[in-house]
C-alpha cells in the first residue's frame, strides 16, 4: 500500500470515534495510534512522531485550539480538525493558529482521506519547487508568472499575493483573515468582502467557468483552498 508506515495520531475523547478511525485508518495502511486527552496528545506526539494529527476540539482537558498552538510552537505536523456545526469559530480559532484543514462530524471516511491526502502532500514542503503545477495552471515564483495552458495571466500585484499564499499552502484551507492580514495587514482583518471580490476577480482570469470553479474553492464562512 502508499500509506504503509505513514503514522497518523488521533486525539479525540470519545472511544467509539478512536476506534472507528484505527480501524479505517489501519486498513488503508496507516499506522494508528490514539490518545484521549490534549496533555496525552502532545506527549504521544513527541514520542510517536506522527506524520498527521486528527484532533479533536473539544477535548476534556486542554482546548483544542490550545494543543495546535502548543504544537505549532515546535512541529510543523500536518494537524486535521474534528469539529461540529456548533463549533464554526472555535474551527477558524484553530486554523488561524496552525491547523492544515477540517473535517465536520458527522463525516465520510472517503472526505477524510481525501484531506489526510491533502495535507500530507502540502507538508512535503511546496513552496521550496519554483514551479507549481495545478492542471492546466501553472505558477512560477521565481518570475512571478501566471500561465493557463501556456498563456500568461496577467494579474495585478494584489491578485498575483492572494494567488501565491493559496499555491504555496495548495490544497490547505486559508481562513478569510489570514489572507486579509497576510496581503493587506492587520488592519483589513476583518474586510471579508473586500477579499471576495478579488477572489471573484481572479477566477474571472484563471478559471475556465468562473460560475463554477475548479482551482479556487470557497469553505463557506471560512475561507478558500487551492486545488
Amino acid at each position: 500500500m502508499e500509506n504503509k508506515g505513514q503514522r497518523i495520531l488521533i486525539i479525540d475523547d470519545e472511544t467509539q470515534i478512536r476506534k472507528f478511525l484505527r480501524v479505517a485508518l489501519t486498513s488503508h495502511g496507516y499506522v494508528v495510534k490514539d490518545a484521549k486527552t490534549g496533555k496525552e496528545g502532545l506527549e504521544e506526539v513527541a514520542i510517536f512522531s506522527p506524520d498527521l494529527v486528527v484532533l479533536d476540539l473539544g477535548l476534556p482537558d486542554l482546548d483544542g485550539i490550545e494543543v495546535v498552538r502548543i504544537l505549532r510552537e515546535w512541529t510543523k505536523v500536518p494537524i486535521i480538525i474534528l469539529s461540529v456545526n456548533e463549533q464554526e469559530n472555535d474551527k477558524i480559532k484553530a486554523l488561524d493558529v496552525g491547523a492544515d484543514d477540517y473535517v465536520t462530524k458527522p463525516f465520510g471516511m472517503g472526505e477524510l482521506l481525501a484531506r489526510i491526502r491533502a495535507a500530507m502532500r502540502h507538508s512535503k514542503g511546496v513552496e521550496e519547487q519554483p514551479v507549481l503545477h495545478f492542471a492546466d495552471l501553472s505558477i512560477d515564483f521565481l518570475h512571478r508568472r501566471v500561465t493557463r495552458d501556456d498563456q500568461e495571466i496577467k494579474l495585478t500585484l494584489t491578485e498575483y499575493e492572494i494567488v501565491k499564499n493559496l499555491a504555496i499552502n495548495a490544497g490547505k484551507v486559508l481562513t478569510h483573515s489570514y489572507l486579509l492580514r497576510t496581503v493587506w495587514g492587520p488592519s483589513y482583518e476583518k474586510e471579508v468582502q473586500y477579499l471576495r471580490v478579488y477572489i471573484g476577480q481572479i477566477r474571472r482570469k484563471l478559471e475556465r467557468d468562473p460560475s463554477r470553479p475548479q482551482h479556487i474553492i470557497t469553505e463557506s464562512g471560512v475561507g478558500y483552498r487551492l486545488l
